[in-house]
């Protein structure tokens, strides 16, 4: 389908696939996710879409900036990072990426759970620097098999990275805002609570500002010095500040992190401890997730460019 009249703005960096197919079907401004929304040019004010990575999403700002817009497609699942009420009230639609990426998020999940229960991080830094062949002693690890492990979050990639731990989890609980109908996992309603009764806890909410903070001081003393934390969600789900002292004083065991505040910016802090396994935001980077994302973007924008309903809204 060509709507190559209709011009959009792709907002911050996108895959250079995505960038090249919207370019075969719309007329396209490029914008800085830094840029001045009030130094827009009059060309750009134009665009009647807008698309944007999760991580950039789209302020009121931009979408004051634009008085055209109509449709803002999203590269991800994620969409805290999109004022939807402003959104809402201007009748701008949204559209985002489920289901597609699911399968390699809770696979990075479970990754990051074995590597930083297993030590496979530092024990490779070990292997490399020449250490081991000296003679240096490798620590022993924990184990994964047999731990009780906290899902925060039952939402579809919560529920995949339960489904592949079942095997070797002793059991598999869950905190939401609500119980989930059906599930098989045991539902602890109180946060502290299901943090104390966790070895584990991978954090797999959706963001946004009531999940902001969630995982904060208490939750991760009733976690406790054994205790490992796996987020692949949002970095504004964790209080990172208490995640830091938390680690640093060892009031919790490890973590594992895909996912941090200001990204790219990674608190320095975490550099040089073994028992934390880093990741640059990498849970739906893959060769097939990306394009399938993307092919999901463009089919949202191509039924609204024909008028007909949005393939995966968020309104």
């Amino acid at each position: 389908m060509s709507q190559t009249h209709i011009p959009i703005v792709a907002y911050g960096p996108l895959s250079p696939y995505l960038e090249e197919q919207l370019k075969a079907r719309f007329r396209v401004h490029e914008v800085a996710a830094d840029a001045d929304p009030t130094a827009l040019d009059g060309a750009v004010r134009e665009a009647r879409a807008l698309v944007s990575f999760g991580s950039v999403g789209a302020s009121a700002a931009i979408m004051d900036a634009l008085p055209r817009l109509e449709m803002i497609g999203l590269f991800s699942v994620g969409y805290d990072k999109v004022d939807v009420a402003h959104a809402r009230k201007k009748g701008i639609k949204v559209s985002n990426t489920p289901d597609v990426l699911t399968d390699d998020v809770a696979d990075l999940a479970v990754g990051l759970l074995y590597a930083a229960v297993r030590n496979i991080a530092a024990n490779d830094r070990m292997a490399r620097s020449g250490k081991w062949a000296l003679g240096q002693q490798v620590a022993l690890s924990g184990s994964v098999t047999g731990r009780r492990i906290g899902i925060l979050g039952l939402g579809r990639i919560g529920r995949a990275i339960a489904r592949r731990l079942e095997p070797v989890a002793s059991e598999i609980i869950y905190h939401n805002r609500r119980p989930v109908a059906g599930s098989p996992y045991r539902y602890v309603q109180d946060r502290i609570a299901f943090a104390r009764e966790s070895e584990v806890i991978i954090v797999a909410t959706s963001g946004g500002p009531e999940a902001h903070g969630l995982v904060d001081a208490a939750m991760l003393d009733a976690l406790g010095p054994q205790g490992m934390l796996i987020n692949i969600s949002r970095g504004s789900v964790v209080d990172e500040d208490a995640l830091v002292a938390a680690l640093t004083e060892g009031r919790i065991g490890g973590a594992g992190l895909d996912v941090f505040v200001n990204e790219p910016q990674v608190p320095e802090a975490l550099f040089t401890m073994d028992n934390v396994v880093l990741q640059p935001h990498q849970g739906s980077a893959t060769i097939n997730t990306r394009k399938a994302m993307a092919d999901l973007v463009l089919a949202n924008l191509d039924a609204w460019a024909a008028g007909k309903a949005l393939v995966t809204p968020v309104i």
